[in-house]
């Protein structure tokens, strides 16, 4: 009787977390993307950047909202238009969107991704932002460079 009763109690709680474990571990095509307009295999959306893509992306906001996702060939862009969208990506969500995607090549070349350009967002990177900033952004050592900046930009000019 006390095994029936335990059964029938622990039967619901078990059957939620199950139901909980599936949502967090389903594959990436049963959550919802951002909207997209529709793309060409190979080529992903790139056809429809046009010879003014500022203006071609303008438009696609217009029918699709400040948050769509396109596709650069095989590579999805997510595309904020909007101050909102920015902020709320670039404020609340950081975390989520911070992280560099792992690429062989870089790792082979700058000792295996550790440098502040390509490591993965975490512990690691904070620690040698702070580092870059405190010693080679720093205002003194900006100034320092000053005359240097300028005879490069008269070059360049």
């Amino acid at each position: 009787m006390q095994l029936v009763l335990i059964v029938l109690l622990s039967a619901p709680l078990f059957l939620f977390f199950l139901h909980k474990w599936r949502r967090s571990h389903a594959p990436s095509s049963l959550k919802r993307p951002p909207p997209s307009p529709p793309k060409l295999p190979g080529g992903g959306n790139l056809h429809q950047l046009g010879s003014l893509p500022h203006r071609s992306l303008h438009s696609l906001s217009r029918r699709y909202g400040p948050l769509m996702l396109l596709h650069f060939g095989k590579v999805p862009v997510l595309i904020a238009s909007s101050a909102e969208a920015a902020r709320e990506i670039m404020k609340d969500q950081d975390e989520i969107f911070a992280s560099r995607p792992k690429m062989s090549i870089p790792a082979r070349l700058i000792y295996n991704c550790r440098d502040v350009a390509f490591a993965p967002y975490g512990e690691y990177w904070r620690r040698i932002r702070g580092i870059c900033v405190l010693h080679l952004l720093s205002s003194k050592r900006v100034q320092s460079y000053r005359r240097v900046r300028e005879e490069e930009t008269s070059l360049m000019v």
